[in-house]
């Protein structure tokens, strides 16, 4: 293989000189697991128990059941923005999208955890107006209707407990039902002690530690999408651990222009320029570097480009301030 002579590195940046993308020799899916069965099931449930529990909400005269009505109905949207994103997410490609729609899914969750907020400063305005003008409760019809939601909000949860921990959608997904379940016990535990105490601002004061438990479980998820939608490295990745590996390639002598974002909830790009003087063309290499960083790093799409390091062709994205 002949030795590859100095190039210019605007030249390489139009025709994409040799970056790797390596698919052969090791696979890593690209399509991230099916849940479409339980969002279907998760939304079926809840839209029947949002309504059944905004009704009798309203006959107890409960603002605690509510609450949870309402907490319920923004995640039953929360749900329908996680399946339509999750879907769309498994379009191909396209001229115009040339990583298809992948992203969506970030863009959902963050617009579940804003819709969680804003829920919840709703929840809080109606609790500290009902703090003025306590009124009487049906205890036991709360109670019984805050069990169901237990039980279907856990049963949804489920549903999604296996992606929960590889994709932040559906880890979004299976929170909002475990914090429901929570919530709907702290329903429970708030009919319960005005039923044994007759004190009427226990209920709008568990509304607002009802907001107060979205606002704490929703925070993680709100910092995580913030992060991913400004292509911040996932928190997940080692970044100096991926740094030290590409410098101890054979031959390298610089690496440069490394950026690593997420592509979407479960895969991961990286893009870096090699410096390896006097380096001849070597496919292996690549393909080797690709599968690695994809089994030990996580990085599904890595786009290695190499550069001879001539001084009178220098990188205009070699400084760490050049973006």
């Amino acid at each position: 293989m002949p030795d590859h002579p100095p190039h210019d590195h605007a030249h390489d940046h139009k025709h994409g000189y040799e970056h790797g993308h390596d698919h052969g020799g090791h696979s890593h899916s690209h399509a991230p697991a099916s849940f479409d069965r339980a969002f279907l099931i998760g939304i079926t449930l809840n839209t029947g128990f949002v309504i059944a529990e905004a009704i009798y909400g309203v006959l107890a005269n409960s603002l605690a059941l509510i609450a949870d009505a309402g907490h319920n109905l923004s995640d039953v949207l929360g749900l329908l923005l996680a399946w339509a994103a999750a879907s769309l997410a498994k379009r191909l490609p396209t001229d115009r999208y040339t990583y298809g729609m992948k992203r969506t899914p970030i863009l959902a969750s963050l617009a579940n955890a804003m819709l969680l907020l804003v829920a919840s400063g709703a929840i809080v305005w109606e609790a500290v107006q009902r703090f003025s003008d306590p009124a009487p409760v049906a205890e036991m019809t709360v109670i019984w209707v805050a069990l169901i939601g237990i039980a279907i909000n856990g049963a949804t949860a489920v549903g999604f407990m296996a992606g929960r921990k590889g994709d932040l959608n559906i880890r979004g997904a299976f929170l909002h039902m475990v914090a429901d379940a929570v919530v709907s016990l702290g329903v429970v535990l708030s009919a319960l002690a005005v039923l044994y105490t007759g004190w009427l601002w226990i209920d709008p004061m568990v509304s607002i530690v009802i907001a107060v438990v979205i606002v704490i479980g929703t925070w993680s998820l709100l910092k995580d999408s913030i992060n991913l939608a400004l292509d911040a490295v996932p928190s997940n990745i080692d970044r100096p651990a991926i740094e030290s590996y590409l410098r101890a390639l054979p031959g390298v002598s610089e690496i440069h222009d490394l950026h690593i974002w997420a592509m979407s909830t479960t895969e991961v790009a990286l893009t870096v320029h090699l410096v390896r003087p006097g380096a001849t063309l070597d496919d292996g290499l690549l393909a080797r570097a690709c599968r690695d960083l994809s089994s030990r790093f996580g990085i599904a799409h890595a786009t290695l480009q190499i550069e001879a390091g001539d001084p009178a062709h220098p990188c205009v994205l070699a400084s760490a301030e050049v973006v």
